[in-house]
């Protein structure tokens, strides 16, 4: 009797537990394969965290070692390495672009594990934004065997990179699916809200400093002109964001400066709101499920499909870009609504199912 592949997801960052989550419930309904969860611990408390909110239990967690990302690196690279010679293993899962997924797909490689990457083919072709994020899921592309693009643009980009089409599914992206099992599981919807609530994120590298404070100006004209908008602005904790917004947001009365929201409370910001200005990339992906348009705080996007599918916007930094495009829509409810989406362009809620599929086809035999 053959024995069944065990197949192991590797992530460490809160992203990555948020998409690979419903992989990994769909994986352990199977008869077919046997499913292990490896943490990181490149994110701990934030990561405890998500992982309660999707019933997971990790099966390894490794040690982080040191506070710098090349001591973690180092560290958790040798820890892998132990992990990965220990077990056959049939499959390592990793996800989008972090360091634990690099590093989780670098120690696969060297002991010829096959590699699925989860959200494969995402490019912006420009090393430095975001930094470091496009260097590494350009290089996890080039020793991956099972590439996972949530989109045809995304498939579409693997290919130009010469990367064999059979090699290749299209599966929708995970992110879709994790809201679905929230939704469900935590009723979330859109409460009943006085005024017009608008949500606003910035964390990004590249838009520190004035570029950050420049947005944040506009957005303190808006609040002042605008009694009725209601501004919610979770704050990272970087202290470099933090001297940036705090100074010229926070007395004004309805602009609600917030630490960071977890998963559930910022689905449910994002479901409550009219309106986001965001430079995060996993925003973009889930405000399209709450019927919610976007204006993207970024020069570029790897996620051009909600942008082509006319429910996000890229506008930059720039304050007086951000004033126009904010009162534009204010002011004309048609244009609004041209840019609420009926569906989320990025997945719908399958992509589980068709990694589940895929790998049982090749992994199974």
């Amino acid at each position: 009797m053959l024995a069944i592949p065990k197949i192991l997801i590797v992530c460490g960052t809160r992203p990555e537990i948020i998409k690979l989550a419903p992989v990994f419930h769909f994986l352990r309904a199977q008869n077919w394969c046997e499913v292990q969860w490896l943490h990181t611990g490149q994110h701990q408390e934030m990561a405890e965290q998500i992982l309660a909110c999707f019933d997971i239990t990790p099966d390894i967690v490794l040690s982080r070692a040191g506070s710098s990302l090349s001591e973690f690196s180092i560290g958790c690279r040798q820890q892998l390495d132990a992990v990965m010679e220990a077990t056959k293993w049939g499959a390592v899962i990793v996800q989008g672009d972090t360091e634990s997924a690099f590093l989780g797909g670098l120690s696969a490689f060297y002991q010829r594990i096959p590699i699925a990457h989860v959200e494969a083919g995402l490019r912006t072709y420009d090393l430095t934004r975001p930094f470091p994020e496009e260097g590494l899921r350009q290089m996890l592309s080039r020793i991956t065997h099972f590439h996972f693009p949530p989109t045809v643009g995304g498939r579409d980009a693997l290919v130009k990179e010469a990367i064999p089409v059979k090699n290749i599914v299209v599966t929708g992206n995970t992110v879709v699916d994790a809201q679905k099992w929230v939704i469900k599981k935590y009723h979330i919807h859109k409460e009943a809200i006085a005024g017009r609530n608008m949500l606003v994120t910035m964390h990004r590298r590249e838009n520190w400093g004035s570029d950050i404070e420049e947005a944040c100006r506009a957005i303190a004209t808006l609040a002042r002109t605008h009694k009725k908008l209601n501004v919610v602005f979770p704050v990272h904790l970087n202290p470099v964001v933090q001297k940036s917004v705090d100074p010229i947001l926070g007395d004004l009365p309805n602009v609600t400066l917030t630490a960071p929201l977890g998963y559930l409370e910022m689905q449910q910001a994002i479901a409550n709101s009219w309106l986001i200005l965001t430079d995060s990339g996993g925003i973009q992906e889930e405000a399209p499920t709450f019927h919610v348009p976007v204006l993207v705080l970024r020069r570029e996007t790897e996620r051009p499909e909600a942008v082509q599918a006319g429910c996000a916007k890229i506008i930059g930094t720039s304050g007086a870009a951000l004033i126009n495009e904010v009162n534009t829509l204010w002011d004309d409810d048609l244009l609004y609504k041209t840019m609420m989406p009926l569906s989320n362009p990025f997945g719908d809620g399958h992509a589980s199912e068709r990694i589940c599929e895929t790998l049982k086809a090749q992994l199974s035999n």
